[in-house]
């Protein structure tokens, strides 16, 4: 199934008074929860949805911690992710200190099945109705 696309206008913030231009922005096709994931996993393997769903409950828990604890987290193929900050600057590096630090955020890089997906995923513009 393609991936749905929009029509976006968007004004450049530098040049306020020029005409918009238009972008395709991604249109999601609703979720999928931790329950529909272990249907999923159930239905192409011998594992119960429940055994699965608490394996991904354990995942959630556990992924979370090895980050808190400086690891880069690597699944294989899936990918990778890392915790990353941004901060304030100093003059002299003995000034900066975790007071510094002004923004932290999780970063996914994807590993080869993502990029084997992203390679070959159909995008389909989606019509007015």
């Amino acid at each position: 199934m393609p991936v749905k696309f929009t029509v976006t206008p968007k004004k450049d913030p530098r040049d306020i008074n020029a005409a918009p231009k238009y972008y395709a922005t991604t249109k999601s096709d609703g979720r999928a929860d931790t329950n529909a994931i272990a249907k999923s996993i159930n239905s192409i393997s011998t594992i119960s949805s429940a055994d699965t769903a608490a394996v991904i409950e354990a995942f959630l828990t556990v992924v979370p911690e090895k980050l808190a604890d400086g690891k880069i987290v690597e699944l294989g193929d899936f990918g990778t992710f890392r915790v990353s900050i941004s901060s304030e600057g100093a003059e002299r590096a003995d000034d900066v200190t975790a007071r510094n630090i002004t923004d932290t955020r999780v970063i996914f890089t994807p590993g080869k099945r993502f990029k084997q997906m992203l390679a070959i995923i159909e995008f389909q513009k989606e019509t007015a109705s």
